[in-house]
């Protein structure tokens, strides 16, 4: 099972930015954690992050064909673009929308994920740990839709 990570903008300055929103630990950390679940479980991640909207929706198209769920914390962008969003919805795969903080307890212009409506489900609020609930929901996702794949082969056979 392969699973892309993709990270958008500021995030590449978790532990120093706004700690008492964000927390202490640095983004390497965060994916440190993530691979040392993932390996447990046999699982490949990729990690990718920027700060350009462009490079983000590059980035998702390119995991077509390549991985089979993405999880994603689109950051500022989860609020404006609706590019990030068609490029999720195009894609087509299990996607599972990360935000370390409760974003309906932050600013009003937060609370409204535009990027929300392409993905699975979405993760707020569990500060660093809700990417670890994003991969263990992703991949059970991953398992449900390969078994109903492989039932579904079996009937037309």
């Amino acid at each position: 099972m392969k699973i892309a990570v993709i990270q958008g903008p500021n995030l590449n300055m978790l532990g120093i930015r706004e700690k008492h929103i964000y927390g202490p630990m640095s983004l390497e950390q965060i994916h440190e954690q993530m691979k040392a679940s993932a390996e447990q479980n046999n699982v490949e991640l990729e990690f990718f992050q920027s700060n350009l909207e462009g490079e983000i929706v590059d980035r998702i198209q390119e995991c077509l064909g390549e991985v089979e769920g993405i999880i994603i914390n689109p950051a500022a962008y989860s609020h404006t673009s609706i590019a990030i969003k068609d490029a999720l919805s195009a894609v087509n795969l299990p996607v599972v929308e990360v935000h370390i903080s409760n974003i309906y307890k932050r600013e009003e212009f937060r609370q409204k994920s535009i990027t929300a409506s392409a993905s699975t489900g979405v993760i707020s609020g569990f500060g660093p740990f809700g990417y670890h609930l994003g991969l263990i929901s992703l991949m059970q996702m991953i398992t449900e839709i390969k078994a109903v794949q492989e039932a579904n082969d079996s009937k037309e056979q």
